[in-house]
């Protein structure tokens, strides 16, 4: 759990920083409202915290505040600000801040707060899902198996089927289920700070290392590593990755020493590995490593016994988490569900129904409020490119391209930011572009 920091006084953010890292919070500085944008499009965490001052160079933090909600991001905003004004106060609450706060109560105030989202945020987290189709109760037996083990597993499977839920599955069911679960997200780290980020480094070791770092290794030590989209990892940090599961021991980077791993590897991704091992983007002795056991989770939509029940779940966890009283699902939006291909597998429902529940406003849902992008499956190529029902499919194709072009050029090419602003994964985005004939030239 991360607090974005966003404050123009640098002396002053500092200080919050060092505040809350001392009471074990993970922090982020940002300067500008722009900045705060465009961190969030491409880096923002789904159980990250905001603390902005008021007044920034660029605007008001509540601008950011209402955009953030009309987006879609449900994460807690605080608000900071040297001067009491009730006005502001009573704004800010109404467009869903967590809480507003003076800088001279600042460290009376923020840390009762902080515990608050904490503790919300891990009654959430806990709560996890079985699936009952049989495709997964034969996943749920394999990880019986293998989770006592110390086996490094390799998960593979498309963008949002649940590698990270496996995991984490694998994790509680092991010896180390009392020990640190660390996640890292390869698709998000700097290539040239990959390896400082895995390892750590000491003070010095390279310019703006200021102070001596640990990395996901000595967060991990005695639990379990869960790599996500491990491709992604450059060759030289996939060396030391090699040596610290081979040796059992790894060198921060710049340092003289090597230090002890206890640390179980699960690593997960949704490309070929051995493609990319052929085109040299992989190293194929890591590959080897990595698969002492390998799992492939299927897409949604080959197991359609599990749709209705995975969105009831989520109803009821963002109803519970929001406070709301959603009760069900109407019949045609049950079926707009089950009819739907989802190519964005369980994450694309989840972030449909998360949707669903907050423009319910407390009713029942009905197929109005899934806000689902139409898709053309085999089913629907087999109705008559004549009938008024094929044309609207293809109406609703042209817009959905329309829409993927319009993204790509507002984020000026950014296709990272192109995906958030149409609530997709990047390689959902790759996918569509292809199908669309679409260049980013």
């Amino acid at each position: 759990m991360r607090v974005i920091v966003i404050e123009d006084n640098i002396l002053f953010c500092d200080y919050i920083c060092d505040y809350l890292q001392k009471a074990g919070w993970k922090t982020v500085k940002i300067h500008h409202l722009a900045q705060a944008r465009r961190f969030m499009l491409s880096s923002l965490g789904e159980e990250d915290t905001l603390l902005a001052d008021l007044r920034l160079p660029d605007g008001e933090s509540t601008s950011l505040l209402e955009w953030m909600r009309k987006q879609g991001y449900s994460q807690p905003f605080i608000i900071m600000t040297q001067y009491e004004d009730i006005h502001a106060a009573i704004h800010a609450m109404k467009l869903g801040a967590e809480d507003y706060i003076l800088k001279p109560l600042i460290e009376d105030k923020l840390l009762p707060v902080m515990e608050k989202i904490r503790s919300r945020n891990l009654s959430f987290s806990k709560v996890i899902y079985e699936r009952k189709s049989k495709a997964f109760n034969e996943l749920y037996h394999y990880i019986r198996l293998v989770a006592p083990t110390d086996m490094s597993v390799l998960i593979w499977g498309e963008t949002g089927t649940g590698k990270e839920h496996l995991a984490g599955n694998i994790h509680r069911q092991s010896l180390r289920a009392n020990k640190p679960y660390v996640t890292v997200d390869c698709g998000m780290l700097p290539k040239e700070l990959a390896a400082s980020a895995f390892f750590g480094h000491v003070k010095g070791a390279f310019t703006g290392a200021l102070k001596e770092k640990a990395g996901y290794f000595q967060e991990a030590h005695g639990g379990t590593l869960f790599i996500d989209e491990v491709e992604n990892l450059p060759l030289e940090t996939q060396q030391m990755l090699l040596r610290a599961m081979e040796e059992r021991r790894y060198r921060p980077v710049g340092g003289g020493q090597d230090r002890r791993s206890d640390v179980r590897i699960i690593a997960a991704t949704n490309e070929n590995l051995h493609k990319a091992v052929a085109e040299k983007r992989f190293r194929a002795d890591l590959l080897y490593r990595l698969q002492d056991f390998t799992m492939t989770v299927p897409a949604l939509c080959h197991c359609p016994e599990d749709i209705l029940p995975l969105a009831d779940f989520f109803r009821r966890q963002y109803s519970e988490k929001w406070q709301l009283e959603v009760s069900d699902f109407d019949e045609p939006a049950k079926r707009m569900l089950l009819e739907h291909s989802w190519p964005g597998n369980v994450r694309e429902l989840k972030q449909v129904v998360q949707a669903a529940v907050v423009l319910s406003e407390g009713q029942c849902i009905s197929s109005r409020y899934l806000k689902i992008t139409p898709t053309l499956g085999p089913e629907t190529m087999k109705v008559g490119r004549n009938s008024k029902k094929m044309q609207s499919l293809l109406q609703e194709e042209e817009q959905a391209e329309q829409q993927i072009r319009q993204a790509i050029a507002e984020s000026n090419g950014n296709l990272t930011q192109a995906a958030a602003l149409l609530g997709i994964s990047r390689p959902t985005l790759y996918k569509k572009m292809n199908r669309y004939g679409i260049s980013n030239q």
